[in-house]
């Protein structure tokens, strides 16, 4: 498969991701909910078979949510007149919506209760992590940043064009990154030389303005280093 192909199809899954988010309020309400989750899960610490456990757990509903988007569209355009078995159709993509978010739930409770109810006992006191832990939850969180506001914003595709850029995001998110990891002048300056030019490259080729790439350097620059000012 050449590398040109595969951005192709990159592109078009990440589209059906940006879709659905534009479409569905309720991935959007999801996405809220999993940056919110995995936030709270770094704070309390929890174990990492735990956090594992919850992350499948919010995995399963987004893709739950997807699913039963293109359950919708199938039978809509299979049966665009009003049908009861179409309406059972949708009620039943509806219903493993429903039994997966509350099953997330369950297991999100099961799980956080025990150092929920240590806060109380204790006070609440924010978990340090590794570097490597922190880069990783940064990656996660500007992604459904980007998601979420290219999705509100509405224009654009999600490889080229649209408020923010995504390129610059990512790229200055590891740039951050790389600079706590290494501990390393000449890394973070050759990371951020990197970082710099896929910015200007963005604008270069006219899939972004200016203000597009800017906001996105923001925000990739920004969640990160929080992220790893808090945690860290």
């Amino acid at each position: 498969m050449s590398l040109k192909i595969f951005l192709e199809r990159t592109n078009n899954a990440i589209e059906g991701i940006l879709h659905t988010a534009k479409t569905q309020r309720h991935l959007r309400y999801h996405l809220y909910a999993a940056a919110s989750v995995l936030v709270v899960s770094y704070i309390l610490g929890i174990g990492r078979t735990d956090f594992l456990i919850i992350s499948i757990a919010v995995i399963l509903v987004l893709l739950s949510e997807m699913m039963n988007t293109a359950v919708e569209y199938v039978v809509d355009m299979i049966s665009p007149e009003y049908s009861e078995q179409a309406r059972i159709a949708k009620d039943i993509g509806a219903g493993a919506v429903f039994i997966t978010a509350f099953g997330a739930v369950v297991i999100g409770y099961i799980i956080l209760f025990p150092y929920l109810e240590k806060v109380f006992e204790t006070g609440l006191s924010v978990s340090k992590h590794s570097k490597e832990e922190v880069a990783l939850i940064s990656t996660i969180l500007v992604l459904i940043s980007i998601v979420v506001l290219k999705a509100h914003f509405g224009k654009g595709h999600p490889l080229r064009g649209g408020m923010p850029s995504g390129h610059a995001a990512i790229a200055f998110s590891f740039w951050i990154a790389t600079t706590y990891v290494t501990e390393s002048f000449n890394a973070s300056l050759f990371s951020f030389t990197l970082a710099f030019l896929i910015a200007k490259s963005r604008i270069a080729v006219k899939a972004h303005s200016t203000l597009e790439v800017i906001v996105g350097a923001v925000i990739g620059a920004g969640i990160t280093f929080l992220l790893f000012t808090v945690f860290y």
